[in-house]
């Protein structure tokens, strides 16, 4: 499974959209989607004769929660540390669409949430649900940065935090790889944030952030590549508005 995700993130960097959005209400509550879609052109350069060759139809949606109850016997033998993480992802929603007939590849993942803070890294996602299926320890992922969200009075945080320098590199030296191999292939492979708040925004702290005209929403685009090379440039803080005060 793990020669599974190494594939799948060097598919993910080179032929796909990728666009997490977040919903607030006015009480900091909201839900979070994060969304992954195999770009079809970019792909079909990618697989050349393979492409007109895929034969696969699959359309499901499960909860993480799922997995935890019909494992619980080697849930129950995780480390209890462990079993807190995994714990964290009980409500997410994974869908998964895969129609090489519609030509149409999809996953995302949602996420209702309480406050910001309560929002886990979708990203790990489904390195986690392989670890529950397979009684892996959380000591054996080879994740190199995590994804924390705070929202406390009128300012927002989305700040990433490498915690492994070396898997970083190796990550880095992967996609420089990948870059030299598909050099002139005109792929899409953009990450796009799209934060939707019930207060009007007064600053953001990346200039190429476009705010909406009501200043209420904002979308800012990076190229996928740049995201995993280096996740830290994809932080950002927004202040809104101050609250009226009637």
């Amino acid at each position: 499974m793990k020669k599974y995700f190494f594939l799948l993130s060097i598919l993910l960097t080179v032929s796909c959209q990728v666009t997490e959005t977040i919903n607030f209400n006015s009480n900091g509550s909201g839900i979070i989607k994060v969304e992954h879609l195999r770009d079809e052109h970019s792909y079909m350069q990618i697989a050349k004769e393979n492409y007109s060759k895929e034969d696969i139809f699959r359309d499901t949606t499960y909860i993480f929660g799922d997995y935890i109850k019909k494992h619980e016997e080697t849930f129950s033998r995780t480390a209890v540390a462990d079993q807190n993480v995994f714990l964290r992802y009980s409500d997410v929603k994974i869908h998964r669409k895969a129609s090489s007939y519609d030509k149409e590849f999809r996953k995302s993942y949602t996420q209702n949430f309480q406050k910001a803070s309560d929002i886990v890294d979708l990203s790990k996602t489904d390195h986690y649900l392989d670890d529950i299926i397979n009684n892996y320890a959380l000591s054996a992922e080879e994740h190199y940065y995590k994804v924390s969200y705070s929202y406390t009075n009128n300012r927002f945080n989305r700040t990433v935090t490498i915690i492994d320098t070396l898997e970083q590199k190796k990550e880095f030296d992967k996609i420089e790889e990948l870059k030299a191999k598909y050099k002139g292939y005109k792929l899409v492979q953009n990450y796009t944030l799209n934060y939707h708040f019930p207060r009007k925004i007064q600053s953001v702290s990346n200039a190429l952030a476009k705010i909406s005209d009501d200043r209420k929403s904002l979308s800012l685009q990076f190229l996928l590549t740049d995201y995993l090379q280096n996740p830290v440039s994809t932080n950002l803080e927004v202040v809104l508005e101050p609250e009226a005060v009637d």
